[in-house]
C-alpha cells in the first residue's frame, strides 16, 4: 500500500500536488465565508470546458518537437474569421456553431501548414519565432478588421459603416449553444454538459491519433530525430503534422471559447491566448519535449479551477474591491511559475 501510494505521488509530482492543496484549501475557505462553493465550481467548469481546447493544442506540438506552440494565435485568427463568417450570416445555433467550425477548420490547415514550413527552418528556435508570430499576425490582423468586407450593421461600425467593432455579442447567434445543450443542476452545482463532451470527444480523438501509426512516428520524430531519419521517417513531414493539428486545434479551440463567452474580441483580444495554455500544460506535467492528453486535462483543471476560485476569496478576505489585481497576481503568478517547470515540474 506504501510503495502505491509513492508511486501515486511520483507519477502525480510534487507541484500538482501542491497547487492542489492550495486550491482544496482556497475551497474550504469559501465556504466559511458568503460564497457559493457550487457556484464557483460552476464557473470553474466553463472555464475548463472553453480553455481546455487551447491546452490540448500544445500536446501535438510538443509531441512533433516544435515545443510549446507560442504561435496559438495562427490558429485563433482562424477560428475568429469562422466565427465571424457565422456571425454575419446571422446563423443561429448548432448551424451557426458548425458553419464556424467548417470556416475555422480548412483556414487552421492552411494557416498551419504555412507557419510549419517557418518554423521547419528555424528548428530549435520555434518558441521565441513562434512568439513573434503570434504577436506579428494579431497587429497585421488588426488591419484587416478594418477593412474586413463585412455588411451585417451588428458587426460593423455604426458610424462610416465599415470596419468591425473591438467586441461582438454571440447572444443573437450561437452563443451558449454548447454551455446550454444537456445542461443540468445537482445540488447547486450546474453542469455545461454539451460544452464538457466536446472537450472530452476532442481530447480523446487527439489521445487516438497519438497512438496511431502517424501519431507514433511523429512521437519518434520528436524524442529522437537521429533515430527517425535512420528508420527513413521524414522529419519536416511530421513536424507539419504537429504544427498543423495544433493550429487547428486552436481554431476549433477558438469557436468553442467564443459561444461559450457569449463574445468575439476582436483586434488585440487574442494577443496573449498562448500563455495560459502554456502554463496549464505545464503545470499539468508536461515538459517542453513531452505531453500528453493527461497533462492537458490535468493543467487546465488546476490552472482555471485556481484562477476562478482564487479572486472571490481574495476580496472576501481583503477589504475593498480588488478582483483585476488578484486576477493579474493569481494568473501571471502561476504563468511564471509554469515557466520555470521545463523539465515537467517533477521539482518543487
Amino acid at each position: 500500500m506504501k510503495e502505491r501510494l509513492i508511486k501515486i505521488y511520483h507519477g502525480f509530482g510534487l507541484p500538482r500536488l501542491i497547487i492542489s492543496v492550495f486550491l482544496l484549501a482556497l475551497i474550504i475557505v469559501a465556504a466559511g465565508t458568503e460564497l457559493s462553493v457550487p457556484g464557483l465550481l460552476s464557473d470553474a467548469l466553463v472555464r475548463i470546458g472553453q480553455n481546455g481546447i487551447y491546452v490540448l493544442a500544445m500536446v501535438p506540438s510538443i509531441q512533433a518537437g516544435a515545443g510549446l506552440n507560442f504561435g496559438l494565435p495562427v490558429g485563433v485568427i482562424a477560428g475568429m474569421v469562422g466565427v465571424l463568417v457565422a456571425m454575419e450570416n446571422s446563423l443561429l445555433g448548432f448551424g451557426g456553431f458548425v458553419v464556424a467550425l467548417l470556416v475555422a477548420i480548412p483556414l487552421g490547415i492552411i494557416a498551419g501548414y504555412l507557419y510549419s514550413l517557418l518554423l521547419n527552418r528555424v528548428a530549435g528556435q520555434e518558441m521565441m519565432v513562434g512568439t513573434y508570430v503570434g504577436f506579428s499576425v494579431v497587429a497585421g490582423m488588426c488591419i484587416f478588421w478594418l477593412m474586413a468586407p463585412f455588411k451585417n450593421p451588428a458587426l460593423i461600425w455604426p458610424v462610416g459603416g465599415q470596419g468591425l467593432r473591438v467586441t461582438l455579442t454571440l447572444a443573437d447567434t450561437f452563443g451558449g449553444t454548447l454551455n446550454e445543450f444537456l445542461k443540468f443542476e445537482i445540488f447547486g452545482l450546474t453542469v455545461p454538459t454539451g460544452l464538457l463532451l466536446f472537450y472530452a470527444l476532442l481530447a480523446f480523438l487527439l489521445w487516438l491519433f497519438l497512438r496511431s501509426k502517424p501519431g507514433v512516428a511523429m512521437e519518434v520524430v520528436g524524442r529522437n530525430p537521429r533515430f527517425a531519419v535512420a528508420s527513413g521517417l521524414n522529419i519536416n513531414a511530421y513536424r507539419s503534422v504537429g504544427i498543423v493539428l495544433s493550429t487547428v486545434l486552436a481554431s476549433i479551440g477558438y469557436v468553442v471559447y467564443a459561444q461559450s463567452f457569449g463574445f468575439a474580441q476582436l483586434y488585440n483580444g487574442p494577443l496573449m491566448t498562448a500563455f495560459p495554455a502554456v502554463a496549464a500544460v505545464l503545470i499539468g506535467g508536461a515538459s517542453t519535449r513531452e505531453a500528453k492528453v493527461l497533462n492537458a486535462i490535468i493543467g487546465v483543471v488546476l490552472f482555471q479551477t485556481l484562477l476562478t476560485v482564487a479572486m472571490p476569496v481574495t476580496n472576501q478576505l481583503i477589504e475593498g474591491n480588488i478582483s483585476e489585481i488578484a486576477r493579474v497576481i493569481v494568473s501571471n503568478g502561476m504563468i511564471l511559475y509554469a515557466l520555470t517547470r521545463v523539465t515537467g515540474g517533477e521539482q518543487a
